[in-house]
């Protein structure tokens, strides 16, 4: 529970930065979870995104970081999981809701959310 309150602050924090600064400006930092990198730029995607679903599993949608969520889901092999995220996959639409994310944004997503680095 401890990590979760944790998560969400660091979230809401990027969100709130991410939302003040000229993106332009930003330099391209990491944010680090559970010893997985993920680019503040993207987290910043994530944000405006995959977290509506993602933080509390709204929809059937697999929690960050619950291994247990993500056991079946993870054995389709990423190409697989890319293209659920690319194509849409029950209730989550195609792209996720991230129209300005690119290939390399999501695989850093999933990676993200999984806790595989």
């Amino acid at each position: 529970m401890k990590k979760k309150i944790l998560l969400l602050a660091v979230v809401f924090s990027l969100l709130l930065l991410n939302c003040a600064a000229d993106p332009e400006q930003q330099a391209v930092t990491y944010v680090e979870k559970d010893g997985n990198e993920i680019n503040e730029k993207v987290l910043g995607k994530w944000n405006r995104s995959c977290a509506l679903c993602h933080i509390n599993g709204e929809a059937g949608a697999p929690i960050i970081g619950d291994t247990t969520s993500w056991s079946e889901i993870t054995l389709k092999g990423e190409d697989a999981l890319i293209r659920s995220v690319l194509e849409g996959l029950n209730s989550m639409p195609p792209l996720g809701y991230c129209m300005s994310c690119e290939l390399e944004d999501f695989k850093s997503m999933v990676k993200f959310m999984v806790g595989s680095g």
